[in-house]
């Protein structure tokens, strides 16, 4: 292999500052040869089914090729310019032809059948037995054991819903980024806060243009929704926002960037996939490797949510009406005066707004928070560490235990960019894991799309995106802290779907502690921390519409599982059609009739949720009753608690059943009433 190609540099840290978009092709082409001349060996009579001589082997020989492209997809996701756009893209067949093929090949299949059938079966790690019996169960889901002549059609399924998949995600990055909003008077701004009107203005002079300007990017168009007075500029704003990559054509929608056909090619590739596998519908599919069973019990469990949540739901909607009507003039109320009114509502009810919450959370100290969190629950230490990384504003950390001895690392990516996709994920730059030269140790990305500090002061934070950044961070311990040896059940590896959001919603709790905000809340102008009759407001206020929260999640999750499970795609009802069935059984708050979610509903189409994203409130559950070991325990940091968590489920990962997992941290099997109690959905 070429040396000298920095995507091939496996040495130690990736070479951000070297590897360009010209260096992917012939890296992964290289990997892509040895990855099969590896697989051709290790298929042969010769090779023992042994795990050290053919699955170990395997996994080892194949990691290279699973960095490099991962590095590759993150740069996509994170530098998104044509350059990069372009080179992902040539690759992405290639690489998803790859992956097709290995998960058909019935060499490999029966290599991994005889190692299970093998004497020596009995004297492997149970991590080792649980990546033999994974790799079992997806190879029949890959189509191992499709006939022969059916195997091209499906290698070609794999293929194409992996293009559209990056295909929908690029049409809804350039919608986003297409439209803008510039204002030229500074009387239409009335009601947006000094430091949202500042980045406004920054972004206008940026743009060579008079005036603010906004776009759709969260950090400019949630505040426009939330605080703006001009109830026009509202409207163009949302009606921008619900359209993106749909079928309306105007300035800032183009024809090509409609997801519309996306959405319908996927869901009967989706659909054909699951029937050449013998499922009835993908949802099947969808659900073989989670903790749920059917369709049908997900389905029932939303719904009994959605009956408990119902009634404070109802309520919530009534009192947001009756005060847009009553307090704010607003007879005809619509879904983009939703925000709006209820901001109003709850400085009103509560005497305080996010705008005045945000002041204390200021970046330096919510980082010193979030970091001390870690060191008191997990005793590691985060100290800040060099690396090469991808845009100046990245910054690099490494965890160490108290003797200083490395964990892992993670680079923090916390600003939004035009060539950075929306929203907030984790994703892994390497896994932990065993090799020759002994222990790998992990690395994560996390990413985030917050406003940039605008001049000399310290950028600030909603407590929205504090709990954002503490949920990614929760997804990257889970990376970090596993105790893993083999690749396929380290860390997030081989974690079910549905428990994998469980760290990092389990971490959220801790932005509603008064001892983590006491120590690491600084106004920005005074420097003073939080106010504890403050915190007491955003107490009396968070469960401020849990109700109509809860419900719009259930009503994603139920078009999702319905989408996948019931809807036809080439039967007479369309997509939004079952959205408004869905949303007549569940929801209390109506978008108009133009409204196309589905087309921007990334995390299905773009994002491996499809027909998983119940996922959401499943592990809310569990990660509401999991928190409610450290309440009954009296202490958020309960030192007996805080060490279960990690050795039970943080540092054992994917290498046993998630069930089994929280019922060896908790004693017993899961319940939902920590949730309602959290959320407020408790009748007194």
């Amino acid at each position: 292999m070429n040396a000298t190609n920095p995507l091939l540099d496996f040495s130690d840290l990736p070479r951000f500052d070297l590897v360009q978009p010209e260096h992917v092709k012939p890296a992964v082409e290289s990997l892509l040869t040895a990855g099969r001349e590896l697989i051709f060996l290790l298929t042969e009579e010769a090779t023992p089914a042994t795990w050290k001589d053919f699955a170990g082997a395997l996994a080892e020989g194949l990691e290279p090729l699973g960095r490099a492209w991962g590095i590759v997809g993150h740069l996509h996701s994170v530098n998104d310019v044509p350059a990069w756009r372009e080179a992902y893209n040539e690759m992405l067949p290639e690489v998803s032809r790859f992956y097709a093929e290995l998960g058909q090949n019935l060499k490999l299949f029966e290599k991994y059948k005889a190692v299970r059938a093998s004497s020596k079966y009995a004297t492997l790690t149970r991590e080792q037995k649980r990546v033999v019996d994974n790799e079992i169960r997806d190879f029949r889901l890959s189509g191992a054991e499709l006939p022969e002549d059916q195997k091209p059609r499906f290698q070609a399924i794999s293929e194409e819903l992996s293009h559209l998949s990056a295909k929908f995600a690029e049409n809804l990055l350039d919608a986003t980024n297409a439209f803008v909003e510039v204002v030229s008077d500074e009387t239409l701004l009335s009601g947006l806060p000094d430091d949202i009107k500042q980045a406004a203005k920054a972004a206008a002079e940026k743009a060579g243009v008079t005036g603010w300007r906004f776009s759709l990017q969260a950090p400019s168009y949630g505040p426009v929704m939330q605080y703006a007075d001009n109830r026009d500029l509202r409207t163009r704003m949302y009606r921008a926002y619900a359209i993106r990559a749909a079928e309306f054509h105007d300035s800032s929608n183009q024809p090509e960037w409609d997801n519309t056909p996306v959405i319908q090619r996927m869901l009967e590739l989706r659909r054909e996939e699951a029937r050449m596998l013998g499922f009835d519908n993908f949802a099947e599919v969808s659900l073989a490797p989670k903790m749920a069973d059917t369709p049908h019990q997900v389905l029932a469990f939303l719904r009994e949510l959605a009956a408990k949540a119902r009634p404070f739901a109802e309520r919530d909607i009534a009192e947001l009406r009756a005060f847009a009507s009553d307090e704010l003039a607003i007879a005809d109320f619509q879904p983009w005066d939703a925000a709006y009114a209820s901001e109003k509502l709850l400085q009103k009810r509560y005497a305080f707004s996010e705008q005045e919450v945000k002041q204390y959370f200021t970046e330096p100290g919510v980082l010193a928070g979030l970091f001390l969190v870690i060191e008191s629950l997990f005793n590691v230490r985060v100290k800040p560490d060099t690396a090469p990384v991808w845009h100046e504003d990245v910054r690099f950390y490494r965890l160490e235990t108290l003797a200083g001895k490395l964990v892992g690392q993670f680079y923090l990516d916390l600003y939004a960019r035009e060539t950075k996709r929306g929203g907030a994920w984790m994703d892994e730059a390497r896994a932990r894991h065993r090799s020759a030269g002994g222990i790998q140790k992990p690395i994560a990305f996390l990413n985030c799309n917050f406003a940039r500090p605008v001049g000399d002061k310290p950028g600030t934070l909603t407590h929205d995106e504090v709990i954002t950044l503490f949920h990614e961070t929760g997804h990257g311990l889970h990376h970090l802290l596993t105790r893993g040896e083999e690749l396929g059940v380290s860390g997030i590896h081989g974690v079910e779907w549905d428990a994998v959001e469980l760290p990092s919603q389990f971490m959220e709790n801790y932005c509603w502690e008064w001892r983590v905000l006491q120590g690491m809340t600084v106004h920005v102008d005074s420097g003073a921390p939080l106010p504890r009759d403050l915190f007491d407001k955003m107490l009396a206020a968070k469960n401020f519409q849990s109700g109509m929260m809860a419900l719009r999640q259930i009503e994603f999750s139920l078009f999702d599982m319905l989408l996948h499970s019931e809807f036809d795609p080439d039967g007479p009802s369309s997509v939004m059609d079952l959205l408004n069935t869905v949303r007549r059984e569940v929801a209390v708050l109506f978008p108009p009739e133009w409204h196309r979610f589905p087309n921007s509903f990334s995390h299905i189409f773009a994002g491996g949720y499809g027909a998983g994203y119940f996922s959401y409130k499943w592990a809310e559950v569990l990660s509401a009753d999991a928190y409610a070991a450290f309440e009954e325990a009296g202490d958020p940091f309960d030192a007996t608690v805080g060490k279960r968590f990690l050795d039970e489920i943080l540092a054992v990962g994917g290498s046993r059943p998630a069930i089994e997992s929280f019922t060896a941290f908790r004693g017993r099997e899961p319940r939902a009433d920590a949730l309602l109690r959290h959320s407020g959905m408790i009748t007194a």
